[in-house]
């Protein structure tokens, strides 16, 4: 993929090639957006640690049944 940055007296551009997929825009996106959020957080890193382990913990709960019939995964319940 070849990617420029170029820097004016305005912003940064980011360009990217009209065949990026749609799904990697928006992870790139959802990226900054993390990082923007993350520098005004006052969480402390437990805070995040747990809320991370509950998100984790639910996000399985919703998807093992995905799971189910591949290699590795047969003790899934």
């Amino acid at each position: 993929m070849n990617i420029s940055v170029e820097r004016t007296d305005k912003a940064i551009v980011i360009k990217l090639p009209l065949s990026t997929k749609n799904s990697d825009v928006e992870q790139i996106l959802n990226y900054f957006e993390y990082i923007n959020l993350a520098e005004h957080s006052e969480a402390t890193q437990p805070q995040i640690d747990a809320l991370a382990k509950e998100v984790n913990q639910q996000w399985w709960e919703n998807n093992k049944h995905r799971f189910g019939d591949k290699e590795g995964f047969e003790d899934v319940k």
